[in-house]
């Protein structure tokens, strides 16, 4: 689970894998796979960095080489 902020300052902690897509208009949303979407405070590179991060902790990425 990665920590994202909502506009009202509330931290929620999302599934990465859920998510389908991101857009950058020019709050970020993560648009997720039940198609619920969030507007998060943190800009699109730091939820993508997040995301990475979790990945490899988990050890996502020994699969994908």
């Amino acid at each position: 689970m990665i920590p994202v902020t909502r506009l009202d300052k509330k931290v929620y902690y999302v599934n990465p894998h859920q998510i389908e897509y991101i857009e950058c208009n020019p709050d970020t949303t993560l648009i997720m796979l039940s198609g619920k979407r969030l507007v998060v405070r943190e800009p699109y590179e730091e939820v993508y960095d997040r995301i990475l991060e979790y990945r490899q902790l988990i050890g996502a990425f020994k699969n994908e080489e």
